[in-house]
């Protein structure tokens, strides 16, 4: 493969402003976690992503976009009171995010639509911050609420005239309630939090911190902080407060302090220097136990409490450890925590998202999640050799030359040049963005507009800029937005995803002649999803409601006959374009867009045919079953050269409608788009067969390309800082296969010694990873013992009476002990009787029985990447002696944005594909010290 790596694609991360988990922490609740768990985290160009945590996978589900001038300042989530369903059975109440930023308004936002739903605005200074009330528990000795009791959540929002206002969400609403405000000078809410139900803390710009009752709107106290340090302003900014558990309140100022506050009679307890300069933000841990502060000199700093001396009932609050993550500010936290997770999120303006170990803080190897988006907003036009990437509201279109025919060739001047931009009018950032495979066509989509760009090379223009210009499409098409647009291999299709994931198809009539002007028909059609089983979840997860069926993928397969599309719940939907037999005259039946929008046309059981052609469902008898997690890309296999379409077993590979299917949990999948069924290659080597090394990868796969040059037949996936090859004419090893590989040779063994041989090695190496995994609570993997800064040792020994022999070593980090049926909530993915099943059905597919092969199949390795000559990773026929590897990765890319093919896979070696037998690509790394950061906080020695 060749590989262009290119820096020229300047986009640009946006800074982390807000952080927030979709559920509150709680150490009572059992498990690693909820299925209904969403972070969002606010950047400053207004987006918000979306991400689901996953027992640690990270995976990025969608980006509700924002627009010009926006920045999201602030996040908050919201549960809505349950409600009485059938059979007196209590429905989920629903969890709503609201947003602020740099306006006078609150936003709350339609999860399934991508785009705000309302916003809640009145006569009041510009909001600061955020902060939701607390969830509703009942009393002790009490079931229900009292008579008129609201059990929702209300909304408080402190602004710059010294102002809180109090918004009510209930009734599906967001309306105003009350407003207080301090009878002294107007200083600036900067931040704010519930010690309970119904007090408020808030701290200002003016030295102070001060209490609120929510019922009556009344002022309960205030806190002085006192003059600031010598040298510097009077007044002390109170960038964060936050409460413990039994109420106390915990401060963070501008003098880089944390002070700690009586629950009851507001006094100083204890005041920490705990940063060089302004403490930003402030996390505590759900039993109170821990506190967690980030500051403007990039600290991390951890804080514990420790038990007072003899006589003394209250502890002292002392640093333990401090890290810097973050090369930029420390801005914002998000926590939470389970029983047995417990992650503290960090971001700021270096744009990266730290996951830290909160309760295990130094004993666990915090996690960095990529800055760039996981859904690459990249895309390549081969046969003209053209990169598409988009963000905000620009659109840029490179060309990338191609480099020298041999290493001792030099070219001149430079391999890529900008052709053409697009500057998208209006206020809305791009949620998705097409280039056509002949380089013709441009989409472009937000969630109000769709356009279109003809793309012709200017004639005499020897730099090869492009000629741009507007295609007219049907108000009735564009006028709604897209949440994802794409266009057809053969340039006919435009399909359309709405932001509330409705599918439409429209046709594309390229120009005959250069005077003629490519056209979109009038007509388009909506195009039916498969009924699927609605996923009920407990009353105490709330409900996301439909959310979960949003699309994040969608496909055309290479001959333009069959389009496929993924969601986030793991749902996979199939069509097929077939010939209308009662067409007359070259058009038939269309659906006018006015009739789409009617309730009724969704009961039509014809489908809609645009030009005499019609897109219906391809597995209408059997649909694609519910993939276990959500659909993280999919790809139809492209048509392959007619030599060597044989696996290792000899049976023979037919069919160009197999569409590959990578979920968030890195199982790959191949099923038969027209039937629903899997194929043979997905029969014969299921999840377990999947190397160890790619199931283990934890950054999550971002795009594909196929390798289909001189009878190979290679799938090529790339995550943000990982690339990996899989040769999919050769079966993966078993597991019995991999570990019994290396005795497989010694003579005198049977299948089945070396069968348990492997079985018995396979149970001591799952002991040892479960003994270095069982203490992971969320973010990295446990540190070594020798590898830990300061530490004690995890085992004392224990002598009763005077006779030390009969000493006993004990553990002193206890595992928690599993009560059966306490666990229910954590997320159980794996299921070892149904992987037991695939093994033993694709050991009886090979036709191999349980008998591991004789030849240890080549893995790949960071070190093995760098070393690893071309003619070995391309596996040349004759060129080396090894055989040809299965599988192949490297991790020496670093924050890849995305990868474009520069050549189509006919591998025919004519002029304009390319070298003959080698796909060529180009690599888009965008890594962060590229990136133009705002200015930092610099110490001293510095």
């Amino acid at each position: 493969m060749d590989i262009h790596r290119c820096r020229f694609v300047s986009y640009n991360p946006q800074a982390i402003n807000a952080l927030a988990f979709s559920h509150p922490p709680s150490a009572d609740l059992a498990g690693r976690g909820i299925p209904t768990l969403r972070l969002a985290i606010g950047r400053a160009n207004g987006d918000i992503e979306i991400w689901n945590p996953m027992r640690g996978a990270w995976f990025q589900e969608t980006v509700m976009r924002g627009g010009k001038d926006r920045s999201i300042e602030g996040l908050a989530w919201t549960l809505d009171p349950q409600e009485d369903g059938p059979e007196n059975v209590k429905l989920p109440g629903k969890l709503r995010l609201f947003s602020i930023g740099y306006s006078a308004a609150v936003t709350e936002w339609d999860l399934e639509n991508g785009r705000p739903l309302r916003h809640s605005s009145g006569n009041y200074g510009e909001i600061w911050c955020l902060a939701a009330q607390p969830r509703w528990q009942a009393p002790k000795g009490k079931t229900g609420p009292a008579e008129g009791e609201y059990t929702g959540q209300h909304l408080a929002a402190g602004c710059a005239d010294g102002s809180i206002v109090i918004l009510s969400t209930a009734d599906n609403d967001l309306k105003f309630q009350r407003l207080m405000r301090p009878s002294t000078k107007r200083a600036r809410v900067l931040s704010v939090t519930f010690q309970n139900r119904h007090t408020i803390v808030a701290g200002y710009a003016d030295s102070s911190i001060r209490l609120f009752d929510i019922r009556t709107g009344s002022q309960l106290r205030t806190i002085s902080l006192g003059k600031g340090p010598t040298g510097g302003p009077k007044e002390l900014l109170v960038w964060s407060v936050k409460c413990l558990p039994d109420g106390t309140i915990v401060s963070g100022d501008s003098a880089g302090e944390i002070r700690f506050w009586d629950a009851k009679n507001y006094s100083l307890v204890q005041r920490i220097q705990g940063h060089l300069a302004d403490t930003l933000d402030v996390a505590v841990s759900s039993n109170g136990d821990t506190v967690i502060s980030g500051g403007a000199d990039q600290r991390t700093v951890v804080y514990r409490k420790k038990d007072g001396e003899k006589g003394d009932k209250k502890g002292r609050w002392a640093e333990i450890m401090h890290r810097r993550y973050h090369t930029h500010d420390v801005k914002t936290f998000a926590v939470y925590e389970t029983k047995d997770i417990s992650i503290a999120v960090s971001g700021g303006p270096d744009a990266t998202p730290i996951v830290l170990p909160l309760r295990e803080f130094g004993k666990e190897h915090h996690r960095k999640l990529s800055s760039l988006p996981q859904i690459p907003q990249l895309t390549s036009a081969p046969s003209a050799r053209l990169v598409m990437s988009f963000w905000d509201r620009e659109v840029s279109l490179f060309r990338v030359s191609r480099g020298p025919a041999s290493p001792n060739e030099n070219i001149d001047g430079q391999r890529h040049r900008l052709v053409g931009k697009v500057l998208i009018q209006g206020e809305e950032n791009i949620s998705s963005a097409m280039l056509s495979s002949d380089g013709k066509t441009l989409a472009v989509a937000t969630v109000g507009e769709i356009k279109l760009f003809s793309l012709r090379r200017r004639k005499g223009d020897e730099k090869g800029a492009l000629r741009i210009q507007k295609i007219d499409v049907p108000s009735t098409l564009s006028n709604e937005g897209a949440r994802l647009v794409t266009i057809s291999p053969d340039g006919r299709w435009l399909s359309v995803v709405r932001p509330n994931s409705e599918i439409y198809m429209a046709r594309i009539q390229p120009s005959s002649t250069s005077a003629d002007k490519t056209q979109v028909v009038p007509h388009f059609a909506k195009l039916k999803r498969a009924t699927r089983h609605v996923r009920h979840e407990k009353a105490s997860h709330g409900s996301l409601g439909d959310y979960e069926r949003t699309i994040r993928s969608i496909v055309f397969s290479d001959d333009s006959q069959l389009l496929a599309t993924g969601d986030i719940s793991g749902c996979v939907d199939t069509w097929a374009l077939s010939t209308a037999k009662d067409s007359t005259n070259g058009t038939a039946k269309a659906k006018e867009s006015s009739e789409s929008d009617d309730d009724s046309s969704d009961d039509e059981d014809e489908d809609v045919e645009i030009e005499g052609e019609r897109w219906s469902i391809a597995a209408a008898e059997s649909p694609i079953p519910r993939m276990k997690s959500g659909v993280t890309l999919m790809s139809f296999r492209p048509k392959a050269a007619p030599t060597q379409q044989t696996l290792t077993n000899g049976t023979q590979q037919a069919g160009q409608d197999r569409l590959m299917v990578l979920t968030s949990e890195h199982q790959l999948v191949e099923f038969s788009a027209r039937d629903g069924t899997l194929s043979e290659w997905s029969r014969r080597n299921p999840k377990a067969y999947l190397p160890a090394e790619f199931r283990g990868v934890k950054d999550r796969a971002m795009g594909c390309m196929w390798d289909l040059f001189e009878g190979r037949e290679r799938l090529w996936l790339y995550g943000a800082s990982w690339l990996w090859m899989f040769d999919l004419l050769q079966d993966f090893p078993s597991p019995e296969q991999v570990e019994a590989g290396a005795t497989s040779t010694e003579e005198g063994k049977t299948a089945v010694q070396l069968a348990k041989a492997a079985k018995r090695k396979r149970e001591a190496l799952e002991d040892d990873e479960e003994e270095r995994r069982k203490h992971n609570t969320g973010a990295g993997d446990r540190i070594q013992q020798s590898k830990m800064d300061v530490h004690f040792g995890t085992k004392v020994r224990k002598i009763v009476g005077s006779d030390e022999s009969q000493g006993e070593w004990v553990a002193l980090d206890k595992e928690r002990t599993r009560v059966p049926g306490e666990d229910d909530d954590a997320y159980e993915y794996d299921d070892a009787f149904a992987a037991t099943n695939e093994s033993t059905l694709a050991r009886l597919r090979r036709g191999d029985g349980a008998a591991p092969e004789t030849a240890t199949p080549q893995k790949g390795s960071r070190k093995g990447a760098d070393k690893t000559p071309k003619k070995q990773v391309d596996g040349a026929n004759g060129a080396s002696a090894q055989p040809a590897r299965r599988w192949w990765h490297t991790y020496k890319y670093r924050d890849i944005l995305g990868i474009a093919p520069l050549n189509t896979l006919s591998g025919d070696g004519s002029d304009d594909q390319g070298p003959m037998g080698h796909l060529e690509v180009a690599v888009v790394e965008r890594p962060m010290w590229d990136v133009e950061l705002p200015g930092r906080y610099v110490k001293d020695h510095e």
